[in-house]
C-alpha cells in the first residue's frame, strides 16, 4: 500500500519520487509545434497553464476506485466495503489505513527486528524474540463510554486485546453508572432549560437523568469510606514500623497511598458486573490511568468526602511513573486514541519517554489550526518525539462512534481466538519473561 494519506507531511515526491514539478510552476507559451498551440481559439499562455503536460506517476501508484456493489454478496459486504476504502479517497482512505496500522501493531514481534552486534545479548535468541510483542495503549474520552461505544471498548478489554487504558473521569464514572441505570437516546436539539427543570442532563443526543448520578453517589460514598479506612490502617502500620526502626536507618519506607489507577481498579472489582469496562480491566489486570480523576462526579464525591471526613489522599505522582514506565519498558508500542484533550496528550507524552510510539492511530474531529493538542496531527507529534520518525501514523478525521466499530470489525473482532493463542506466553518487555 502506498504512503498516500498517511498524516506525516507527505509530499508529491514521496508518492512519485521521479516527478519533476517545475514545469507547472510557471505559465509559459507552448512550442509552435504543439497541437494545442495550433488552435487559435486558445491563447498559448492559457493553454500552457490549463493543459500543460503532466509527469507520469509510477505504475505502483494505487488508482482511485470505490466499492463495486454489483459484485458483492451480503456475506462479504462489510469486508469488501472496508477494503475498498483504501482507494476511495478522503477519510475513507485514512480509515482503511488505520485498519492496516492496527494490523501492524498487533502482529509486531521483536523477531521482526534483526539482532545486531551491540544489541543486548540477552535478546539474541530467536525463540525469545518471538515472545515479545508491542504494548498497545488505548485512550478514549468519556463520551465514548456515554455512547454505545462502551460495548466496543468492553469487548477489547474483556479479551485482553490492549495493555493499558487512558481515560477521563467521565470514562470511569459513566461506566459504573451504566451498571445501575441506562443512558437514554434523546436529540441534539432538546431544550437545555427544559431538561434542567426536569433533572435530565444531555450529552449530545444522549440523556442522563440525575437519578443515575445519585445512585453512583450511593455506591461510591461507602466505597470511599472503606478505602479511607484502609489508608489509615496502612498508615498506622507504617508509623509503627517507622518508630521502631534503628535511628541510623536512612532507608525509605514505602507508604501506602491511593492513586487514580488503584481506585479505578478497586471500582472495577467492587462493581462485579460483566457489562463494565472497568470490571474486565480489573479482572485482566489492565491498568486504567486517569490523571484527572477529580474532574467529574468522582471529584464531586471526593469533595463531599473532604467535608464529611478530611484526610483522604490521592497521589497522581505514582501513576505518572506507572504509565511512563509502561512505555519505557516496551520494545515497541502502539497507541489508539479516540478523541483529544487530556487522554491524547497523556498517552503521547508517555511514549515520548521512549522516543515515540512505533504505531499510532488517531480518531478525532479536531482541527490543528488553533494550535491545540486535541487537533494536532501525528506529524506534529513526531516533531516532539511522541511518535517515532520512522512511524507511519494515521489520523482519521471522523466521529469515533462511526469509525471505531468499523475498524474493530476488521481487526480485533476477526481473530479473537487466534489472538489469544498467538499471544499466549508473550510479554511486552524482556524483563517480564521471568
Amino acid at each position: 500500500m502506498s504512503d498516500i494519506g498517511v498524516n506525516t507531511g507527505t509530499t508529491i515526491s514521496d508518492i512519485a519520487p521521479d516527478a519533476n514539478n517545475t514545469k507547472i510552476l510557471e505559465a509559459k507559451p507552448l512550442d509552435n509545434n504543439n497541437a494545442v498551440s495550433a488552435n487559435p481559439h486558445i491563447p498559448s499562455v492559457s493553454a500552457s497553464a490549463v493543459l500543460g503536460e503532466s509527469e507520469s506517476l509510477p505504475e505502483s501508484t494505487p488508482k482511485c476506485k470505490g466499492v463495486e456493489f454489483n459484485n458483492l454478496s451480503s456475506e462479504n459486504m462489510l469486508t469488501a466495503i472496508m477494503e475498498s476504502f483504501k482507494t476511495t479517497g478522503f477519510q475513507a482512505t485514512n480509515l482503511g489505513l488505520a485498519v492496516d496500522q492496527i494490523h501492524e501493531m498487533r502482529k509486531w514481534r521483536l523477531s521482526d527486528v534483526k539482532w545486531k552486534e551491540g544489541d543486548d545479548p540477552a535478546l539474541k535468541p530467536k525463540e525469545l524474540r518471538e515472545r515479545i510483542r508491542a504494548r498497545i495503549f488505548l485512550a478514549y474520552t468519556s463520551n465514548q463510554i456515554s455512547s454505545g461505544q462502551r460495548e466496543v471498548l468492553r469487548f477489547l478489554v474483556q479479551h485482553k486485546m490492549v495493555d493499558c487504558i487512558v481515560t477521563t473521569a467521565g470514562g470511569v464514572e459513566e461506566d459504573i453508572m451504566k451498571c445501575f441505570q441506562p443512558t437514554f437516546m434523546g436529540d441534539f436539539k432538546l431544550n437545555g432549560r427544559e431538561l434542567r427543570k426536569k433533572g435530565i442532563n444531555r450529552i449530545g443526543n444522549l440523556l442522563v437523568p440525575n437519578k443515575n448520578y445519585c445512585e453512583f453517589e450511593d455506591w461510591c460514598s461507602p466505597l470511599l469510606d472503606k478505602m479511607h479506612d484502609e489508608q489509615d490502617e496502612q498508615w498506622a502500620k507504617w508509623a509503627m514500623e517507622f518508630a521502631s526502626r534503628d535511628k541510623d536507618d536512612k532507608s525509605t519506607l514505602e507508604k501506602f497511598v491511593w492513586t487514580p489507577s488503584k481506585i479505578i481498579h478497586r471500582m472495577g472489582k467492587e462493581i462485579n458486573n460483566e457489562e463494565s469496562v472497568l470490571y474486565w480491566a480489573a479482572t485482566n489486570d489492565i491498568p486504567v490511568l486517569c490523571p484527572a480523576l477529580t474532574d467529574g462526579s468522582v471529584g464531586d464525591m471526593l469533595y463531599f468526602q473532604s467535608y464529611k471526613r478530611p484526610g483522604f489522599v490521592l497521589d497522581i505522582n505514582e501513576d505518572i511513573r506507572r504509565i511512563n514506565d509502561l512505555a519505557v519498558r516496551s520494545h515497541a508500542t502502539g497507541q489508539i486514541i479516540l478523541g483529544g484533550g487530556l487522554v491524547k496528550h497523556h498517552t503521547c507524552n508517555a511514549n515520548l519517554m521512549r522516543n515515540g510510539a512505533d504505531y499510532s492511530v488517531y480518531i478525532n474531529t479536531g482541527s490543528e489550526f488553533d494550535g491545540s493538542d486535541s487537533g494536532a496531527s501525528p506529524d506534529e507529534a513526531i516533531s516532539w518525539g511522541k511518535i517515532r520518525i520512522t512511524a507511519k501514523p494515521v489520523k482519521v478525521t471522523m466521529e469515533a462512534t462511526v469509525a471505531f466499530p468499523l475498524i474493530v470489525s476488521q481487526t480485533f473482532a476477526k481473530d479473537v481466538e487466534q489472538w489469544k493463542e498467538a499471544t499466549k506466553n508473550t510479554v511486552c518487555h524482556v524483563d517480564d519473561l521471568g
